[in-house]
């Protein structure tokens, strides 16, 4: 960046340096949800963040919030968020930072790595308990290098490396279940176009302490193939339809905030707005696949309800 750049920059507020300089994509869900996470977190943050999409937000010497920005491999946040927990911990105890200008430690990853190349490291920090929060934007697949498929990609969708016929064989891996397992001691699921519940969420684990963990719910118009102004409708229809539960774990408990209730909307009108899901409507209609996909849907809240 150039040096009148820099100084033109530099003093502006926080939310004005959201995205400023960085390829970011137009309608991205993950930066809304982040967006509204960090308007309820406040300033005094470290972001540990693994290479994926968000890595486009920081540009150095500039990161898009007050507060400090630290890279990690894809594989390993969760470990680098140790360091700097434990960094900040002993600086506190040799009275070299005032307990009050302490700072919450927080990594950001996408599901590539949530779900598969990190999980081992995440596992690790909740095993020792880590006081850090956890935000997984799910886009469902790993978005930064094309949009190949990922151990979160849905059931039936195209991806840069499923383009057969029915799209990705496989199955979403339920990283909520797998999580909530280790029992940390506060998870939640998030959307950005239910800005409400994502409030409540980030208000409550910001109060507790010990591993929190966020998986936000990140609709991409680039990878899924549809007007990036449909992002929030989109959003929407993930919930009525049932696809994206909205749900927290603490306690041993999970309760679900939003029900859709029997009167869910078909997933079918959730599937025809993305591109990635064109192969079941055209050229022609693959009713088998998309009652496989809808009785999915079905069976996870006849277990819940």
């Amino acid at each position: 960046m150039d040096t009148e750049k820099y100084h033109r920059m530099k003093d502006l507020p926080a939310e004005h340096l959201l995205g400023t300089g960085t390829a970011m994509c137009s309608g991205c869900g993950g930066l809304e949800a982040l967006h509204q996470a960090y308007d309820v977190l406040g300033s005094k943050n470290i972001f540990v963040n693994a290479a994926g999409c968000m890595t486009m937000l920081s540009v150095y010497p500039l990161t898009p919030f007050k507060g400090s920005w630290l890279y990690t491999a894809m594989a390993s946040s969760p470990a680098g968020a140790q360091g700097v927990r434990d960094a900040l911990d002993i600086l506190i105890e040799q009275d070299r930072l005032p307990a009050h200008e302490d700072l919450n430690v927080i990594t950001l990853t996408g599901d590539g790595s949530a779900s598969g190349i990190g999980m081992s490291a995440t596992s690790s920090a909740i095993e020792r308990g880590l006081d850090f929060l956890y935000i997984c934007y799910d886009n469902e697949g790993y978005g930064n290098t094309g949009q190949q498929y990922s151990a979160s990609t849905p059931h039936g969708a195209r991806t840069a490396t499923s383009k057969g016929g029915e799209g990705f064989s496989g199955d979403k891996k339920d990283l909520f279940a797998i999580w909530a397992a280790h029992g940390p001691a506060y998870m939640a699921t998030v959307i950005g176009s239910e800005p409400l519940d994502l409030a409540q969420k980030m208000e409550t684990a910001s109060k507790i302490k010990g591993p929190k963990l966020i998986i936000a719910f990140s609709p991409c118009p680039t990878g899924w193939d549809y007007d990036p102004a449909e992002t929030v409708t989109i959003g929407k229809l993930a919930v009525k339809t049932g696809i994206w539960p909205l749900k927290e774990y603490q306690d041993g408990r999970v309760v679900h905030t939003r029900n859709p209730g029997k009167k869910r909307v078909p997933v079918e009108e959730y599937l025809r707005l993305q591109g990635r899901f064109r192969h079941l409507f055209e050229p022609r209609t693959n009713t088998e696949m998309l009652q496989d996909i809808q009785s999915r849907v079905d069976n996870y809240w006849a277990a819940v309800e």
